[in-house]
């Protein structure tokens, strides 16, 4: 989006020279029809009024997968327009957009207007120019979008494996290998699964109206290859107040199963209807819209073959102490549509082997972590939810379920509650749930042994703001951030590791590490590092509401230090960074996962790796190369445009 000027007069700017100008010196103005150019290329302005902005969607700079669906909107913001004219690669909208029919619409009267076109393709791979011109009040203001239409190349691999544990940074990579696989005399005493990929890059995390994002714009990002913004899902944000009815763009799961018939699934440790797994399949602005996820998840064209996780109340009626949309039962619905359906690992296990059509809730909410689930099972936390599956062994009955499509499958598996940890500064139980999420790894490469035409692709959706200080060693009687051992000091952790299954004997140890957080509300730190039950780190002030200040039970010892809030007093837990996330890759198309990625990147190497193309009657890309630009070969770094040189 970017604010708008009148249309150029002959001798002045051109609309893109217009458009730039708008967007560094004229915020919050409008420009006079008869603007000129200055010296230095700035048009004269007129009085101090509120500006025209127009916007659409898809944005600016936006790649398309060519075939691809996708709603077309614009939209016109500071006066309601007497005309929005509209051409793509000079054809009139109606012309280029054939067989769609434009909604106009004022949803703000006297305020805007908009035009939407719903469902539309772009056949042709290269750039695509948009040019709106809206007639207000007898002045007409210009801007101009341009898109790139990618078709693919031939892919090689059948089967696509996404792991995504959430909130997973390069610091928590580290403190999962050290406390994992242990180091000694500064060389790591073994590697974890997720090292062992042939391929290394770095993400950047970014939506399209903030710098720091969150799992539903992130997790979109990697399902549709577009932008969204915070709490979006596929889909770009208009101005409606309807939380499901902005533009649409196609995921991953709904062009797999369109154009290639292949079996999907989706894997969480979270709820199912949480922001990332329903990013690969649901609509919406508003993550919070769980029931209308649920109910999304029957519908055709989206449907995945294979849910497992947690979040069981927003499938069951009122009755069954649910909260599903229209009050149904959506786990009858789902068992009369074919498939076995399991409440615990007991029933997970004893489902049929020729299953293929898998729907396992294992909570009413997110599942416990692996600490309070396998480690202590204690019964506070675990209330009657007793007998959850873990991480391997839902991925592992994922994939024979979804092996058996000779079409291939997708499969998107998340550690949803490394993120659910680090927000309350539990290091220790997002870690154990990482090395977790890392067996799971384990379960995929050994299937990927046997099926070399598989890529597993691992990363994460967003950072968090863990660091790894030094080590802890509580001594002399000091706690907290006294104890902490940098330098030469941060001897090495004392973790044992005789079970065998990647996880410490116990994360109670004689030095452990030293995790120290930049963006946290007030807290105690004492140095204890795992509690008996989950805990924040803040209580509301009983003074001033909506406020938050430290929670001593923090600090067991009561000799805590206080520490200060580094977010403001209304936040309670820590927040989500804009750090840049690991990607590793192993198998065909791997080598699109290496270097410095944009997030919506790992989309297009999914399609790149499998060959997906609307455009081919099977599905399947005729073509010996990627066309159409921006993503370019990978063989080629030049065709990249961060690899390119200035």
């Amino acid at each position: 989006m970017s604010q708008s000027v009148p249309a150029p007069t002959p001798g002045s700017l051109s609309s893109r020279s217009t458009r730039g100008f708008a967007r560094r010196a004229l915020l919050g103005t409008a420009v006079t029809a008869s603007a000129i150019v200055t010296t230095h290329g700035v048009p004269e302005a007129s009085a101090q009024t509120a500006p025209v902005v127009i916007k659409a969607l898809p944005i600016d700079r936006a790649n398309v997968l060519a075939g691809s669906r996708f709603d077309f909107r614009v939209e016109v913001a500071g006066a309601q327009p007497d005309r929005i004219e509209i051409t793509v690669n000079g054809q009139d909208a109606d012309t280029f957009f054939k067989g769609a029919n434009a909604v106009r619409t004022n949803e703000i009267a006297g305020k805007s207007g908009e035009v939407t076109y719903r469902n539309v393709t772009v056949a042709n791979p290269g750039p695509v120019s948009v040019q709106v011109i809206a007639t207000v009040a007898g002045r007409s203001y210009v801007d101009t979008f341009t898109w790139t239409v990618l078709r693919m190349g031939a892919g090689q691999a059948r089967n696509v494996i996404l792991f995504i544990s959430d909130g997973m940074g390069f610091p928590t990579v580290t403190a999962t290998r050290i406390v994992s696989r242990g180091i000694t005399e500064g060389k790591y005493d073994g590697f974890l699964n997720m090292d062992r990929m042939e391929y290394r890059g770095t993400v950047t995390t970014s939506g399209y109206d903030a710098l720091v994002t969150d799992s539903a714009n992130s997790a979109s990002a990697y399902a549709t290859g577009h932008k969204s913004v915070v709490n979006g899902m596929g889909i770009y944000e208009d101005n409606t107040k309807d939380p499901t009815d902005d533009p649409r763009v196609e995921n991953i799961i709904e062009l797999a199963k369109r154009t290639r018939r292949m079996a999907t699934g989706l894997v969480s440790t979270a709820d199912i209807t949480d922001a990332t797994p329903a990013a690969f399949a649901a609509h919406t602005r508003r993550r919070s819209e769980q029931a209308f996820v649920a109910s999304t998840y029957l519908e055709d064209g989206h449907r995945p073959d294979v849910l497992m996780g947690g979040g069981s109340r927003w499938f069951l009626p009122k009755a069954q102490q649910g909260a599903s949309s229209d009050d149904r039962d959506l786990v009858a619905e789902f068992r009369a549509a074919g498939y076995a359906v399991a409440a615990t690992r007991t029933e997970l296990r004893a489902t049929p082997a020729s299953a293929t059509k898998l729907l396992g809730l294992f909570h009413t909410g997110n599942m416990s972590v692996w600490y309070d689930r396998e480690e202590t099972k204690n019964p506070n936390v675990l209330g009657k939810f007793t007998d959850q599956p873990n991480l391997p062994e839902m991925t592992g009955r994922a994939i024979d379920a979804l092996a058996t499509n000779p079409n291939g499958f997708f499969l998107m598996v998340e550690a949803g509650s490394v993120d659910k940890q680090l927000h309350p500064m539990d290091w220790v139980r997002a870690v154990y749930d990482n090395i977790e999420f890392d067996n799971a790894i384990g379960v995929a490469r050994r299937f990927q042994e046997k099926n070399p035409d598989t890529l597993i692709i691992v990363t994460a959706d967003h950072s968090h703001a863990m660091s790894i200080t030094g080590t802890y060693t509580p001594y002399e009687g000091k706690l907290g951030p006294d104890a902490v051992g940098t330098y030469a000091e941060s001897v090495f952790p004392t973790f044992t590791r005789k079970r065998g299954d990647g996880f410490p004997d116990s994360p109670v140890t004689k030095t452990t590490l030293a995790v120290g957080w930049a963006n946290h509300p007030e807290h105690f730190d004492d140095g204890t590092t795992v509690w008996a039950e989950p805990l924040g780190p803040s209580i509301e002030d009983p003074q001033v509401k909506g406020t938050y200040i430290g929670d001593p039970k923090r600090a067991p010892s009561g000799k805590g230090v206080l520490m200060p809030r580094t977010v403001p007093a209304s936040v309670n837990s820590e927040v989500h960074t804009a750090d840049d996330v690991p990607v590793m890759a192993s198998g065909p198309g791997s080598e699109f996962f290496n270097g410095l990625v944009d997030n919506t990147d790992l989309f297009w190497g999914i399609v790149a790796s499998l060959g997906i193309d609307p455009l081919s009657p099977n599905g399947r890309s005729p073509m010996g190369k990627i066309t159409g630009g921006r993503f370019g070969d990978p063989a080629n770094p030049a065709s990249r445009p961060h690899f390119a040189k200035p």
